[in-house]
């Protein structure tokens, strides 16, 4: 029986939540550096689903589908649709180190607002904090006393990118309940990918050349997008929830290291500075009981 001064997170929990956080913000990242950022996301998401798959289904003969879930499913598959659209979007006219993180932290600030309606749930002091952290944070990104500009570019889709987060982060909160994750997130990447087809076909070119010219780049973010979040899901049971989510979040710190000197974006400590500001507010409403 653990003693009163345990630490609340196993080394081997943490070890897999920093290297989730590292993994998601890398994929991001590649994302960024696509020539087409939507083309690189639609066959990141066509090769996931061809790991996710096969093993999906067996789970599914195992456990069943029940019907109750279907219009989670549909849901999900409708939203990060939408969030793959918007966040290619975002990447195409925004900084990386900037994009990122205000999607992100506003993708988890925003959810207990969400949850206040559809579950009740009211936001505690410690909730109150972060989110007051994260607009700050946000604001620290975009301050700028040479520019006329209120907002960097893809700021507006950044935000719309972290409302559909929230979106599905709730969508997926009761999906999940109805029917095992391994079917439901291999199910939501085949109504995502099929949603994006025609947009995808739109742009065949852009598919085409990068297939041809970034095919190393698709394929690691095919990798790295379902491998970093089965990081996450053994860390969750090794660690509480609340303090894997936390964790998960120093991934708005690494984007803003990744953007600043990977991406050559420049402007690192003030980005870093925003980036460790949202990332603390993320935390604190992870945190929040």
């Amino acid at each position: 029986m653990p003693g009163p001064y345990a630490v609340a997170v196993s080394p081997a929990a943490l070890a897999l939540v920093l290297a989730a956080a590292l993994i998601h913000a890398s994929w991001n990242a590649l994302a960024k550096r696509a020539g087409d950022p939507l083309a690189l996301l639609w066959w990141a998401g066509v090769l996931g689903t061809v790991v996710y798959l096969p093993p999906a289904l067996w789970v599914l003969t195992q456990t069943g589908f029940l019907l109750s879930a279907l219009p989670f499913v549909v849901a999900t598959s409708l939203l990060h649709a939408s969030y793959f659209f918007t966040l290619s979007a975002a990447y195409r006219s925004g900084d990386f180190s900037i994009v990122y993180p205000v999607a992100r932290g506003l993708g988890v600030a925003l959810v207990p607002f969400l949850a206040l309606g559809l579950f009740g749930e009211h936001l505690s002091a410690l909730g109150a904090l972060g989110v007051g952290l994260v607009v700050a944070g946000i604001f620290a990104l975009h301050w700028r006393s040479t520019s006329a500009a209120l907002v960097a570019p893809g700021t507006g889709w950044a935000i719309v990118t972290g409302i559909t987060i929230a979106t599905y982060s709730l969508v997926d909160k009761a999906g999940v309940a109805r029917l095992h994750p391994l079917p439901y997130i291999a199910l939501l990447e085949v109504g995502a990918c099929l949603i994006l087809l025609p947009a995808a076909l739109a742009r065949r070119q852009a598919l085409r050349d990068e297939w041809r010219l970034n095919r190393q780049g698709v394929l690691l973010a095919a990798v790295l997008s379902p491998g970093g979040y089965l990081l996450v899901l053994f860390a969750f049971q090794l660690s509480k929830a609340a303090y894997v989510v936390a964790g998960r979040e120093v991934s708005i710190v690494f984007s803003a290291l990744i953007g600043s000197l990977w991406l050559r974006e420049g402007a690192l400590p003030r980005r870093l500075a925003g980036a460790a500001v949202v990332a603390a507010g993320v935390v604190c409403v992870a945190l929040a009981r």
